[in-house]
């Protein structure tokens, strides 16, 4: 019988995503967000690639994607609302992580295996920052699938893309809890 890491199992079985709009300062300091950081990073990685990279996001840059978002929503022809909520969450956020996918050339380890060690990361992000007490969102937007807001924002090269902005600070609120998925109708058993 395997020996169970039960506060481990009962923190997954109850983890919850905090909305960002729900964080506040303070955000964790360099210090805090390093073994964070260490935990993402070991995400599943077929053939070691490493494919995917971090880009902290202060405070301090905050305003500036902000700014960069409502350009490039006025850019691509995004409505007002679309645009607002585009730079809300950088005009809100305190702390963000970009996890970068870094597609590397691979002749073992397929493009979608390399997305899926990249999502992995995120994830293993998000339970980390939760598990050390911050609030945490996962979010994406229009505006970090844009090619020109990833070069001008943060810097990414044309082989890079974002696959996740997760978004680390203090809990405000505690949200309700949400209904989940009917695991009888989301699962199959195949015997024979």
């Amino acid at each position: 019988m395997p020996k169970v890491n039960k506060a481990v199992l009962d923190f997954l079985l109850t983890r919850r995503s905090r909305p960002a709009k729900t964080l506040v300062a303070p955000a964790p300091t360099r210090a805090q967000l390093g073994p964070i950081l260490q935990a993402a990073a070991r995400s599943p990685d077929h053939g070691k690639l490493e494919p995917w990279r971090f880009v902290v996001i202060e405070r301090g840059a905050m305003a500036r994607l902000a700014d960069l978002a409502e350009a490039c929503g006025v850019r691509l022809g995004k409505t007002e609302q679309e645009i607002a909520k585009g730079r809300s969450q950088f005009d809100m956020g305190v702390l963000a992580v970009a996890v970068i996918e870094v597609q590397m050339p691979s002749e073992k380890v397929p493009a979608i295996e390399q997305s899926y060690s990249a999502g992995a990361v995120c994830l293993a992000l998000l339970n980390g920052a939760l598990a050390s007490g911050w609030g945490a969102n996962w979010l994406s937007g229009w505006m970090t699938h844009d090619p020109e807001f990833c070069r001008q924002g943060l810097g990414l090269e044309d082989h890079e893309r974002i696959a996740g902005l997760i978004h680390i600070a203090t809990q405000g609120v505690r949200p309700p809890e949400r209904p989940r998925p009917d695991m009888d109708a989301k699962t199959k058993w195949i015997s024979i």
